[in-house]
């Protein structure tokens, strides 16, 4: 499924197994999503601090490396703070279908920064590579990075919470900078350790050209995932045919056609055409629909369904060109 699992109550009087009304599952998804993105700025801000000390102490492409990554995540994630705040305001006048999709805009202007981070890594690493220069105070570097590793580490393991609870691209988005970092951060103390300890002074900038390589694979993926929702990419296949399932399993439905559907920052939309019973009154077929749209809501908690009845053996008009 694409939609996370509902969250729980457990309380007084409350058996663990009780799902929490829709309202309040959505009322704790904003929440957890606002402390997310600020506690990923902040975390970023403090990460800037430590190891810009540590670059002007050590002079290492690795650690620079790290530090423009912090920096750019300093700046997407403030990105993301104002796009989760943009995503969460409810349906207007003029945003009918709410504003999901500045989740998706956030998403891909991240992968723009990740990928011009990356370009620049490539440059200063080879330029390093043919310059080759001895490494200082690497136990200061060392100890940035590992004190980077802790806060990083606890950081993700929070917005995997987040994520699982409320389903947020955004959040989701900006998490994967943050796992990245972890292996950054990794890789510059194995470099620090290598040039300081053994004088292999070339695993300076190798380590800086596989961060470089690495951010500039998390960025397509972001782009290719913030793509596909702004370009309305259908659900995938195996979220449909739960959807047909659902729909095709009703006793007094005979058949059913013309699946469209789509996602929206945290908000899904699906529609289909049902067939029912030509002689059947309006009031059953508007029964049996509401049925089923219950139904399709339970495994798609945050989804709008629109079904469209036609009688069976009458073509109903198709809701886009053949």
């Amino acid at each position: 499924m694409t939609e996370a699992r509902p969250a729980y109550r457990v309380g007084p009087g409350t058996p663990a197994s009780q799902p929490a009304p829709e309202g309040e599952r959505f009322g704790m998804s904003v929440r957890l999503m606002r402390r997310a993105s600020r506690a990923a700025v902040a975390v970023a801000s403090v990460l800037v601090a430590a190891k810009t000390i540590a670059w002007l102490m050590t002079d290492s492409v690795a650690v620079l490396s790290s530090l423009v990554d912090s920096l750019l995540d300093v700046v997407a994630s403030g990105v993301n703070l104002l796009a989760v705040r943009q995503a969460l305001m409810p349906a207007d006048r003029e945003h009918r279908f709410g504003h999901g999709k500045a989740e998706p805009l956030a998403g891909l202007g991240q992968a723009v920064l990740i990928g011009g981070s990356g370009a620049f890594l490539l440059y200063e690493a080879a330029d390093r590579l043919i310059h080759p220069q001895p490494i200082e105070g690497g136990t200061v570097g060392v100890s940035v990075m590992a004190l980077s590793i802790v806060l990083t580490l606890m950081l993700v393991m929070y917005q995997g919470h987040v994520v699982r609870v409320s389903g947020s691209i955004a959040i989701a988005a900006d998490s994967v900078h943050y796992k990245a970092d972890l292996l950054i951060n990794l890789g510059v103390i194995a470099g620090l350790l290598a040039a300081t300890l053994l004088d292999w002074q070339l695993v300076d900038p190798l380590v800086a050209i596989t961060v470089a390589v690495y951010i500039s694979f998390c960025a397509w993926g972001i782009c290719k995932k913030s793509l596909d929702m702004l370009m309305d990419r259908e659900l995938p296949e195996e979220d449909r045919r739960c959807i047909e399932d659902i729909a095709r399993a009703h006793p007094e439905v005979r058949s059913m056609h013309d699946l469209r559907t789509r996602s929206s920052g945290r908000d899904t939309f699906i529609q289909f055409h049902l067939e029912l019973d030509g002689g059947m009154t309006l009031l059953e077929a508007h029964r049996i629909s509401d049925e089923i749209e219950a139904q399709v809501r339970r495994a798609f908690p945050r989804a709008e369904v629109i079904i469209h009845e036609d009688p069976e053996g009458v073509e109903g008009i198709p809701s886009h060109p053949a």
